[in-house]
C-alpha cells in the first residue's frame, strides 16, 4: 500500500527539515488510510488495534516543501498482531528513502484490555495477492 502526503510548513522543527516526531504522524496517517480499506476498519464493538511497538531508522531528514510517499507492506502476520514494515521515499525519487522501519499492532478485547485473535478482515487483507 502506498500513500502520497504533503510535507507542510508547520511539521519542521528550529533546524528546518521535519521533526522527527511528524514522522510517526506520516507512518499513522498512511496505517489509517489501509485500515479503512478493510470492512469495518479491522474494529468492532469487541475488538480493536492498538500499537504495540514501533521502530524507526532515520535515514536522512526531509525538507519543506516536499512530497513523501509512505509504502506499507506486512512483514509478519500472528495470531494476535501484524507487523507493518514502512518506508518513507520521496515521492518524486524512490531512491531518495528517508525513514524505514515497522510498527506491532495488537488487537485487543475491549472490555478485557487482552490481545484477541485477528478479525478475518484484517488477516485476509494481509495474504499475498
Amino acid at each position: 500500500m502506498q500513500a502520497p502526503l504533503s510535507v507542510r510548513w508547520r511539521d519542521l522543527d528550529a533546524f528546518n527539515h521535519v521533526n522527527n516526531s511528524q514522522y510517526l504522524g506520516y507512518l499513522e496517517e498512511a496505517r489509517l488510510r489501509w485500515m479503512m480499506t478493510l470492512p469495518g476498519m479491522g474494529l468492532d464493538d469487541d475488538v480493536a488495534p492498538v500499537l504495540a511497538a514501533s521502530n524507526l531508522n532515520y535515514r536522512r531528514p526531509i525538507e519543506w516543501p516536499n512530497e513523501v510517499m509512505v509504502e506499507l507492506f506486512v512483514e509478519r502476520v500472528g495470531n494476535t498482531s501484524v507487523t507493518v514494515g514502512h518506508r518513507i521515499l520521496d515521492a518524486n525519487d524512490a531512491g531518495v528513502l528517508f525513514c524505514d522501519g515497522n510498527v506491532v499492532m495488537v488487537w485487543i478485547d475491549r472490555e478485557a484490555g487482552r490481545a484477541a485473535p485477528l478479525p478475518a478482515s484484517v488477516r485476509n487483507a494481509c495474504q499475498p495477492s
